[in-house]
């Protein structure tokens, strides 16, 4: 059996204020992969250790095969690890988001790059490697091949062709659950948040393409897991030791008679846990809602991101106001606790539809209010449209007059919600010259 070390290189910000934490299923999907291949893997979950303690584990390993998973946040402790297992292990992998989009940017720490959907890939990479035969015949690969000096061929970035999707996602084995900290997760939920959570994928993509959206794993695919095989996985989660489910879905409810299938299977197995997802407004009903509620669902988020239909055009976003404010409405009429996110400030905002953005937010039952900066990801249209390099400032407001424009949400929000009526008219009086302040700001 090859030994492989996967790790997943997140480590807290300085500055974080978060309390989330998920245990991550990619790497561990991958995990589980490889083990059902007959390797023997081990995972580096370094979420809640101290770096130079996640240093020292990698060491111990003596794993003769790395594979080291990456988004845009992960970078820099990415590297860390590339750079001190390079020349402790026989083959150094990279994979995840980051990688598949930029994989040039990995090719001088890393002996592969994995891109896009990882499971058949790895295996057959792993297998391809160990026979000594050329990478080359290997979908969904890019590496760089070294100089030949006695044949007198340079050296150069091999990119294999696309691995297509897999096909039928029941067949994939589950995730490697039990390599995980679970029992951290489990202390850290429960101190966190009250309670304990894991998290469970049951389809893979989205087929909508928003302009500021990162799907470079799945692309524009969508595929779905069987109702038997997602409430399978559900209970050997809850047997854990988790108490609640977060479906992590792009879009949970992209296909309301499966969420109804999955709600029945859920009260037919006798299963009483509460849950959580992510949904499109188009696809929200009160119906729907209702048996949710009823499966135990507790809370929903939406992805509105503007208040402004010519914007939500711009995004691409293929849904209207009206939608969003009738998804929400019957998600709360249902019982729900309701989130929405929002981006302030995107690139064709005025100062009026920036405005208008936050004034929607603020005028529906929401229970969870999120205001952001729009980020310009790798392979999104919004990068290849306006940015030459993430984090320029979107064109039109600084990230000065951005920032004011969450603040003030933000403020207005929680204002809102402990004042209740009563604070109406102060309320109306902070709305208006924040407004003022906000359209002075360049």
């Amino acid at each position: 059996m090859t030994s492989i070390l996967l790790i997943y290189p997140f480590f807290k910000p300085r500055f974080d204020r978060s309390v989330f934490r998920f245990p991550p299923l990619g790497i561990s999907y991958m995990a589980a992969a490889l083990r059902r291949a007959g390797h023997d893997v081990s995972l580096l979950d370094c979420t809640f250790t101290k770096r130079k303690v996640a240093m020292e584990k990698a060491l111990e390993t003596n794993a003769r095969i790395v594979g080291l998973y990456c988004m845009a946040t992960m970078i820099e402790d990415c590297f860390l690890f590339a750079d001190l297992l390079r020349n402790r292990t026989g083959l150094l992998v990279a994979g995840g988001p980051m990688p598949t989009a930029s994989p040039d940017l990995f090719l001088d720490r890393f002996d592969v790059v994995v891109r896009g959907e990882g499971e058949q890939t790895m295996a057959e990479l792993l297998q391809t490697w160990e026979k000594g035969l050329d990478l080359e015949s290997v979908r969904g690969i890019a590496f760089a091949r070294k100089a030949d000096a006695a044949s007198g061929t340079g050296g150069n970035v091999v990119t294999t062709a696309p691995r297509p999707f897999s096909g039928d996602l029941d067949h994939i084995a589950f995730p490697a659950r039990d390599l995980l900290p679970n029992e951290s997760y489990l202390s850290h939920g429960k101190r966190a948040y009250g309670f304990s959570i894991t998290t469970i994928m049951t389809t893979r993509g989205c087929p909508f393409q928003c302009d500021f959206c990162s799907n470079v794993i799945f692309g524009g695919s969508y595929r779905e897991r069987s109702t038997e095989n997602v409430v399978d996985e559900i209970e050997e989660a809850l047997g854990l030791g988790y108490e609640r489910i977060s479906f992590a879905d792009d879009v949970f409810t992209m296909n309301p008679g499966r969420v109804r299938a999955i709600c029945r299977e859920i009260e037919t197995r006798g299963l009483h846990f509460q849950w959580e997802c992510l949904g499109r407004v188009d696809t929200m009903d009160y119906p729907l809602a209702a048996a949710m509620k009823k499966a135990g669902c507790t809370r929903i988020f939406f992805g509105i991101e503007s208040g402004n239909d010519e914007i939500l055009g711009l995004m691409n976003k293929k849904i209207t106001v009206n939608q969003a404010r009738g998804a929400v409405e019957a998600a709360h009429r249902a019982g729900l606790h309701v989130g929405a996110f929002f981006i302030v400030g995107y690139p064709g905002d005025t100062n009026d539809s920036a405005l208008q953005t936050i004034r929607f937010a603020l005028s529906m039952p929401l229970d969870y209010l999120g205001l952001a900066m729009p980020q310009p990801l790798p392979e999104t249209g919004l990068y290849k449209r306006l940015f030459e390099h993430p984090g320029n400032e979107p064109a039109g407001f600084s990230k000065t007059k951005i920032r004011f424009g969450i603040a003030k949400g933000k403020a207005h929000f929680i204002a809102q919600k402990k004042l209740g009526s009563l604070g109406r008219p102060a309320l109306r009086l902070f709305e208006l010259i924040t407004d003022a302040l906000f359209r002075l700001l360049k």
